[in-house]
């Protein structure tokens, strides 16, 4: 299986998704901070680019979330069968 279909990298991107639209911030308000076009974003949340732990981290303080508390939540911490 491809790392970009794997469960537990599917639900990171959920949960960035989630945490964007429930601080109702905009694919391009993300993109602009990150200082990438709009599609960069739409690419990553429809699992059509995958990114590293460090635009992981970029991607967080773009939305103004704490990177520590996002990893530490229960969603990423399950282990694969």
């Amino acid at each position: 299986m491809s790392s970009i279909h794997d469960p537990r990298y599917r639900k990171l991107i959920q949960k960035l998704i989630a945490i964007r639209e429930l601080k109702k911030i905009t694919q391009v308000q993300v993109a602009s901070s990150l200082k990438k076009p709009q599609s960069y974003v739409a690419k990553v949340e429809n699992f059509d680019r995958r990114i590293d732990i460090i635009e992981l981290y970029d991607w967080i303080n773009a939305l103004d979330a704490d990177f520590n508390t996002f990893l530490n939540n229960e969603i990423l911490i399950t282990h694969p069968s």
